[in-house]
């Protein structure tokens, strides 16, 4: 008996759940994360790139290099481990190094990525993270090193997985150029639980940031869309008023629409990406289940307030050009509509102008008909008559009289031959 044949990618797929492990860190530890995505057309790249990248900063640790087709890998380059995840449109690396450094958030920390290496970037940075795991003061305490790090009027805290650990951070570019996170564990918080929080924080900052890009094309696009909406009006009007042939309107129309088709091919990927984005944003915050600290606003609230009327112009951006493009293919609709109906209007009195002329020739015909008649029975009846003159010593009659008696008879013949043949013809 033959064994059960497995699909081809059961074990691909069953593999996949399990691809992105979430790192493994003590308390204190400190953390340094860099996203990089290439400018344009970020998701159709050349992987190969990526992949040529990441094995440059290997070699220069001397670490062991991933499988060709990985999408993901870990291991150790110096004092750090190195976690590298390739995305749809960015690459992510993370750099976790056990201890404390001397002072908090030192730029120094971000050494472990080289100048020169970091110059041969296949991208551009569109985030950086310096993120601290420290042991969990008092609450006197925590409040006083977060006054020290972070600009208070955007200061996100909360308390996270059942008072496990306190996350904070703001959300803003430091100095040096890279967000802040700090992460104040409990005693006897797990490893693998502060790697989890860890990996969320970093991906929070780094979904958050790559949708915003939504956000800028979507201000891009708002005067764009208004000239576009005011042409379209015009030609609605003109449509109404039937101030302009209804096939130079056509036109202008076909224009705009053709704008908006490839306007809204070009925002149609960023716009359902941004999306996308938004929502692992929210799902990632609301997988720390958070409560409040010190009446602090929770991370939840600070993208009630900041974030989400970023993506709600994204939202309203995109119906409107939705909206826009349906205008003008209604708009077409009913343009194309009056042009049929002046076309069957003109085609309607091109054919009552060829019933008319058909009409005036058939009547020419007929006179044409009737010419003929006398005609041929004019050449008829003297060919008769020089048939019958030598009759007219018998007769008596003269010739006159003979030419008169075979006028009629001939002309009906003639007449008669002349319907049988149109009748044939016809």
């Amino acid at each position: 008996m033959s064994p059960l044949e497995d699909h081809p990618l059961r074990y691909t797929l069953a593999n996949e759940l399990h691809a992105r492990p979430f790192p493994s860190m003590p308390a204190p530890a400190s953390v340094v994360f860099l996203a990089i995505k290439r400018s344009d057309d970020a998701a159709r790249r050349d992987r190969a790139g990526d992949r040529a990248h990441l094995l440059a900063l290997l070699d220069r640790y001397g670490a062991a290099h991933p499988s060709p087709d990985a999408t993901h890998h870990f291991c150790q380059i110096g004092r750090h481990m190195l976690k590298w995840e390739q995305h749809t449109e960015f690459v992510t690396y993370t750099a976790i190094a056990q201890g404390a450094p001397a002072r908090a958030f030192d730029p120094a920390g971000f050494d472990v990525f080289p100048q020169v290496w970091l110059a041969e970037a296949p991208g551009q940075r569109i985030t950086s993270i310096m993120l601290q795991v420290l042991p969990r003061p008092d609450e006197v305490g925590i409040a006083a090193l977060l006054q020290d790090w972070f600009v208070p009027d955007s200061l996100t805290v909360s308390r996270v997985l059942e008072d496990d650990a306190v996350i904070a951070g703001d959300f803003r570019i430091d100095p040096n150029g890279h967000q802040r996170f700090v992460v104040f564990a409990s005693d006897g918080t797990g490893e693998n639980r502060l790697g989890r929080i860890v990996q969320r924080l970093c991906e929070i900052e780094t979904y958050k940031s790559v949708s915003m890009l939504g956000f800028s094309r979507a201000r891009e696009l708002g005067p764009v869309l208004g000239a576009l909406d005011a042409r379209l009006r015009a030609l609605m009007e003109d449509m109404t008023g039937n101030t302009v042939a209804a096939e130079t309107t056509l036109q202008a129309l076909l224009s705009i629409s053709a704008e908006l088709e490839s306007t809204l091919a070009r925002a149609s990927f960023r716009f359902g990406a941004t999306g996308a984005y938004e929502a692992l944003v929210n799902q990632r915050i609301e997988a720390l289940r958070e409560t409040r600290f010190g009446g602090r606003q929770l991370f939840g609230e600070f993208m009630m307030r900041r974030y989400e009327p970023a993506m709600r112009t994204v939202k309203s951006t995109e119906r409107q050009l939705q909206a826009l493009a349906d205008r003008a293919m209604r708009a077409g609709d009913l343009l194309r509509t009056r042009v049929d109906v002046e076309r069957s209007a003109q085609n309607q009195a091109l054919l009552e102008s060829m019933d008319r002329r058909a009409d005036l020739q058939l009547r020419l015909q007929h006179t044409v008909e009737g010419l003929s008649v006398v005609a041929i029975s004019y050449y008829a009846v003297s060919l008769a008559g020089y048939l019958l003159y030598p009759l007219s010593g018998l007769t008596g009659l003269s010739k006159g009289n003979l030419t008169a008696l075979a006028t009629l008879p001939v002309v009906a013949f003639v007449w008669m031959m002349i319907r049988r043949i149109r009748r044939h013809l016809g």
